[in-house]
């Protein structure tokens, strides 16, 4: 079950925060995107990207409005409501522990819910010759979907934020947290603007197995945003 608990989380974001890189290489078709996400209608073929960072635009399936199908299109990675003020942060994560509770999310967390693909994310591991990045993906190399919300800005972008979770299986051995990963059969669900209610939504969305997750050391030219291309992913 997803756990949306009753935590508050004042929305902050930093060299710590968790998912903060990840990678996209593959997407399926659309007629095999339509059999997990049935009510899809229009697509917009993302790009291949081997190092998705923070403050970029990224491929995601979201509602425009309440009326209007899912669509695979962009949000900006980084999520500021146009309410909040210039001055407000921009958090890339929003906890799942407090993301139904906190004024600055749980308006997103009703209305504005969307996914994000990704065929893994990367974590990095302090070790004594320095920070070793892993990348986290599925064992059976199907593609995840992260739960995320989204806001208009100031800026008149749609901005957004990736949901995370405690840790579970093997993803603990890297990191403390991950995104939260939803099983393909509560992909409509999450995007329901019809459904609202936390408890609601907790009973009825489910996040991937633990068992699921896998891990490697990589390349640590990952750390530089401008390196993007299939030797990121390799084991080393």
């Amino acid at each position: 079950m997803v756990p949306l608990l009753k935590a508050k989380w004042i929305p902050v974001c930093h060299n710590l925060c968790m998912c903060g890189r990840y990678n996209l290489h593959d997407m399926p078709s659309l007629e095999e995107l339509k059999v997990i996400l049935p009510l899809l209608e229009e697509i917009f073929p993302p790009a291949r990207r081997h190092n998705v960072a923070p403050g970029t635009d990224i491929s995601a399936v979201f509602m425009p409005d309440a009326e209007a199908p899912p669509r695979l299109d962009t949000l900006w990675w980084g999520y500021r409501p146009e309410w909040a003020g210039d001055s407000a942060p921009q958090p890339i994560n929003a906890k799942a522990e407090g993301v139904t509770t906190s004024r600055y999310f749980k308006g997103a967390f009703a209305k504005h819910r969307c996914l994000v693909p990704a065929s893994g994310w990367y974590e990095w591991i302090t070790t004594a010759e320095g920070k070793q990045p892993h990348y986290i993906t599925r064992e059976d190399n199907r593609l995840l979907w992260f739960a995320g919300i989204f806001a208009r800005r100031a800026d008149d972008k749609l901005g957004c934020a990736i949901i995370t979770e405690p840790a579970r299986g093997s993803a603990q051995d890297v990191h403390d947290r991950m995104p939260l990963c939803l099983t393909d059969d509560s992909l409509t669900l999450w995007l329901d603007p019809d459904l609202t209610d936390r408890e609601t939504i907790r009973n009825v969305v489910k996040h991937v197995d633990a068992d699921a997750f896998t891990h490697w050391p990589v390349s640590r030219k990952v750390g530089n945003v401008r390196n993007d291309d299939s030797s990121l992913i390799e084991p080393i």
